[in-house]
């Protein structure tokens, strides 16, 4: 199959510190054409402030919110400090949970003063974007997670979660529509707290789980928690959204699901066993045995992003940048890994894809899925300002495009448009 003749289209925001921008990349009949959404003057203020980048519609024309009155416009001009938040797309119902880390004690001084942080649910209103609902919710970094009724368990409650890094909690929304009482609203909030992993006298909020990493598996019907503070993983009834019980998980910061639903995979690394290399490393998580069977140790490499293919027998791992001195000058980040899943817990390395290097901690991935599989997938060069286009079959780079200037403090890709691309 030739993979050049594949028609595709993504899109990705591009983060230079004070300024920003978004391109838009159209792969037709062989040929790629990147085009830009013009930047007009920085709005200025602090960062809570500041237009908020939804997305791009059909007609190219970026969405652009405001965060004080919620309105979305359609332009194709946005101001140069745009933010870009992390958004989570709930495939069951075309909504987008757009979450705000606030400023640097995790407040979204906005909308909430020094009381939290929030979360603004967005959705598709035919070429538009439309908010339906910006939630209070705790502070700090925030991951997002769903869970619907299934095959196994019908009576499952439609449900979202949402991860409070710094409080130590986790805000439980409902997400049916038709439950008007609950619908986009925190029902509760679920606290962390473990007496065990705390200081004598510690309070139980906020605390130091610092949760970052959140799946909930249909074949267990249980949400996994990954508290960074407490080296372990929360597993929690989503009945009664209590704490049943507690795996260690050392020297991991955040958990991706399998698409069987049997395994949760963890990512890290060991910066403090050795003082010139950094270990990276993979652990799978077996949710019937509840228990960590497998773990992956790769030296000089810190995995940054990773996702699996349709199929789920293929796991891509990025490389990113960490550390100082002898540890990041012997980091190979000028790679991406493939390891073959099909036979989990076991994961078997197949190839290293080499890339760029790169000094951003962050360097996500998409898929191009036509069909149930990934033809295509992509990753960042955010140093020299490219996207990477890789054949999945080949796991060969066959396409470099420029896509905007280097030395990006972040890159982002946007999914908002059309659900063939996903990734994070």
């Amino acid at each position: 199959m030739n993979k050049q003749a594949i028609d595709w289209t993504i899109t990705c925001h591009m983060d230079y510190g004070n300024n920003g921008t978004v391109a838009i990349i159209k792969h037709k009949n062989g040929k790629s054409e990147v085009s830009s959404i013009t930047t007009s003057t920085a709005k200025g203020g602090d960062d809570n402030q500041r237009s908020v980048f939804l997305g791009v519609n059909n007609k190219n024309e970026a969405l652009v919110m405001d965060p004080e009155t919620k309105q979305v416009e359609c332009t194709t001009s946005m101001a140069a400090d745009s933010r870009y938040y992390y958004a989570y797309r709930d495939n069951q119902s075309n909504r987008f949970w757009f979450t705000n880390d606030g400023d640097k004690e995790g407040n979204d001084t906005l909308n909430c003063g020094r009381d939290g942080g929030t979360v603004t649910v967005a959705v598709k209103n035919g070429n538009d974007g439309e908010v339906l609902q910006t939630l209070l919710i705790g502070r700090g970094h925030h991951v997002s997670s769903f869970c619907r009724p299934n095959e196994s368990n019908p009576a499952l409650p439609k449900h979202a979660f949402v991860s409070n890094l710094l409080d130590g909690t986790i805000s439980v929304v409902g997400n049916n529509e038709d439950d008007t009482k609950n619908f986009l609203k925190v029902i509760t909030t679920i606290n962390l707290f473990d007496a065990t992993k705390e200081k004598d006298g510690a309070a139980d909020f906020p605390n130091n789980a610092f949760p970052h990493g959140m799946e909930f598996s249909p074949v267990t019907n249980r949400l996994y928690n990954l508290n960074n503070g407490y080296a372990s993983v929360a597993v929690i009834n989503h009945i009664n959204n209590e704490i049943e019980n507690t795996i260690p998980m050392k020297i991991s910061s955040n958990l991706l699901l399998s698409r069987c639903g049997n395994f949760l995979i963890g990512k890290g690394a060991d910066r403090k066993g050795n003082r010139d290399h950094v270990m990276g490393r993979l652990q799978v998580l077996d949710v019937n045995k509840q228990a960590v069977v497998n773990s992956v140790d790769i030296q000089d490499f810190y995995p940054s992003v990773y996702r699996f293919n349709p199929e789920g027998d293929r796991l891509y791992v990025t490389a990113g940048a960490t550390g100082k001195g002898t540890q990041a000058d012997n980091l190979r980040t000028n790679i991406v890994q493939v390891y073959d899943s099909s036979k989990l817990p076991e994961l078997k390395l197949i190839k290293e894809i080499k890339l760029e290097d790169c000094h951003s901690g962050r360097r996500p991935i998409a898929f191009l899925e036509q069909g149930g599989t990934a033809p295509l997938v992509f990753v960042p060069n955010p140093d020299q300002g490219s996207l990477a286009v890789i054949d999945s079959d080949s796991n060969e780079v066959i396409n470099t495009i420029n896509v905007g200037e280097g030395n990006m403090k972040e890159f982002s890709f946007s999914f908002w448009h059309d659900k063939a691309i996903y990734g994070g």
